[in-house]
Order: structure tokens, then C-alpha cells, then sequence
């Protein structure tokens, strides 16, 4: 596996590429947690867990664990 959505610095973006589907909660996937979306790293919290990202406009907090399934592509 490459990098993940946990590999980002604050403010760093990167194109969803792939994960497994069983480890994504639906609700992310209804709000544009989707290979070929932009994530943008906003911030993280004390213990850099939850990660705030904005995912195709929405703004969402998710577990590091989960982040960490997803892979991204780093954009430049």
C-alpha cells in the first residue's frame, strides 16, 4: 500500500485512490469519500486523532484508524 489520508501534513492534499470497502462506515462514503476525490488535511487533534478533513467540500472528522485504510495519491 502507498501513502494514506494519516501520511498528510496539515494542509497537504491528496486524490482518493483506492480502500477497502468493508472499512469505510457509509456515511463517509455519502459524503464524497470516493476514489478520484480531493481530501485536504485541515487539522488534527491532541493525539492526532480525529484527523478534520475536507473531502469534496464537506467538511468531516474521521478516526485515524479509518484514514489510515485509505489511500491517496499526494498532490503537489
Amino acid at each position: 500500500m502507498g501513502i494514506s489520508i494519516v501520511d498528510l501534513k496539515k494542509g497537504e492534499s491528496g486524490i482518493i485512490k483506492e480502500f477497502p470497502i468493508d472499512c469505510v462506515p457509509l456515511k463517509l462514503l455519502e459524503m464524497g469519500c470516493l476514489p478520484g476525490n480531493k481530501v485536504t488535511l485541515i487539522q488534527t487533534a491532541p493525539f492526532k486523532d480525529p484527523l478534520y478533513l475536507s473531502i469534496n467540500d464537506s467538511h468531516l472528522a474521521i478516526r485515524k484508524e479509518t484514514a489510515a485504510k485509505i489511500e491517496i495519491e499526494r498532490i503537489e
